[in-house]
């Protein structure tokens, strides 16, 4: 039996700023705002399904980290945040309507999805004290 997706998120921060990608589609999440990453492929380990999503969506590089946290998703799927930093390049909204650096008082001035924002627990403490 097929296992249920897992969708990775990559929780990239630098110089104590979050990057968070606001969804273009589809049309009933238009608009609001995401860690940006995505399916994990079968065969593919976790931090290199996001290391390719981040090169798919942002057009960057990362180095994933540690596994910070995860919330249920409907279908028995899973959201699985990672901490992620900045190889090479620098993030270009190829999937998203707009990118934005947040800062840690800045983190509940966008609409976040729904799963998105549990997870925002755990990166607080990576943006200072």
């Amino acid at each position: 039996m097929e296992q249920p997706p897992v969708i990775v998120a990559a929780a990239l921060v630098d110089h104590r700023r979050l990057l968070a990608g606001q969804r273009s589609r589809p049309p009933e999440l238009a608009g609001r705002w995401e860690f940006p990453g995505g399916k994990v492929e079968p065969g593919e380990s976790e931090p290199r399904a996001l290391a390719r999503e981040c090169a798919e969506e942002l057009g960057v590089q990362v180095r994933v980290h540690e596994f910070l946290d995860e919330v249920a998703l409907p279908g028995q799927r899973r959201l699985r945040l990672w901490r992620a930093s900045l190889v090479a390049g620098e993030p270009r909204a190829l999937e998203h309507l707009q990118l934005r650096w947040l800062g840690l008082d800045e983190l509940n001035d966008v609409d976040w999805l729904e799963p998105n924002r549990p997870l925002l627990a755990s990166v607080r403490p990576l943006l200072g004290p």
